[in-house]
């Protein structure tokens, strides 16, 4: 079995949930799961979880994400993007100066209303469930945040830009409601993912690319090791005769572990056992000088690496 992170480009046509059932063929195994959905007209960056890596998921699903979007002013769908019903379309009577002005005003955190045709859940139903019985509902506004935006390309009524937001950002709501803010509506024409925290799209492969490599003997050298992910995380080792303790996931006293550093109070360290076993995530409580468990990784094949 495969354990780790493979960072995917999805390519148009396919669904989230398309690449993952794709690669449990190609890979001969069920645990597996994706980070992040990406719409199926959308291209790019889906990091893949595999074996043990799936413990990761909820943790990748929560990174920053960068985007190249295509708005097109002067016309509305249900669905925000040029795969839905148009709902109105009119000449975009905007300046340059204008558009500009309207897209950078959302930089920063702002109060994102989610679309009907997303994912999300409702009283137990799922919106686009709703949206397709043509029903609509109220949803409340999320906070989400604009860390970065630039515009790369401007041809009214196409603008072509760049985003780096948070989770749980909808990139056809922003172009929504950038149309909206001009008066002249706007959908999502086009959308690249081309990075999810780590993981840019210089690096991914396709599905095509993964099976390529599978049959030639190279997928191993694509699989990112699930600790890599805590690259930024000091890492410690146990001390042999305390090895059971990580195994079972229990909290470890300082005095289990190699070395004399100075833990801060509430510090992530990754734990690690003899041969470079990978056990997981730890937090240091100062006031017990004691390890606790935060996330475990460990696996029986594979030791968690």
């Amino acid at each position: 079995m495969y354990h780790g992170i493979i960072n995917i480009y999805k390519e148009a046509g396919y669904t989230s949930h398309d690449v993952v059932a794709k690669l449990r063929g190609i890979l001969s195994q069920k645990k597996i799961g994706h980070t992040g959905t990406l719409d199926p007209d959308a291209v790019g960056v889906l990091p893949v979880c595999l074996g043990v890596g799936t413990r990761l998921c909820d943790m990748l699903a929560g990174e920053t994400k960068e985007y190249v979007a295509g708005l097109r002013l002067g016309i509305t769908t249900d669905t925000q993007d040029m795969s839905g019903t148009v709902l109105s379309r009119k000449d975009a009577v905007v300046s340059k100066e204008e558009a500009v002005q309207a897209i950078y005003s959302f930089l920063g955190d702002y109060e994102q209303i989610p679309p009907m045709y997303s994912a999300l859940k409702v009283n137990g139903k799922k919106l686009y469930e709703l949206a397709r019985q043509g029903k609509e509902v109220e949803r409340k506004a999320r906070s989400v945040r604009i860390e970065e935006l630039e515009i790369l390309q401007m041809e009214l009524p196409v603008i072509r830009f760049r985003v780096v937001c948070s989770k749980g950002t909808y990139i056809r709501t922003l172009c929504d409601d950038i149309g909206r803010k001009l008066g002249c509506g706007g959908v999502m024409q086009s959308l690249t993912r081309t990075r999810v925290g780590q993981f840019p799209a210089a690096d991914a492969l396709t599905v095509s690319d993964v099976e390529r490599c599978r049959d030639d003997g190279s997928l191993s050298r694509y699989i990112i090791p699930v600790d890599q992910v805590f690259s930024h995380l000091h890492a410690v080792y146990v001390k042999d005769g305390y090895l059971k303790l990580p195994v079972n996931g229990n909290r470890l006293h300082a005095q289990m572990i190699h070395g004399d550093y100075a833990y801060h109070d509430n510090e992530q360290v990754r734990v690690y056992g003899g041969q470079d076993i990978f056990f997981g995530i730890y937090r240091y409580e100062k006031e017990t000088e004691m390890f606790f468990p935060v996330k475990m990784f460990l696996s029986g094949d594979e030791g968690g690496k």
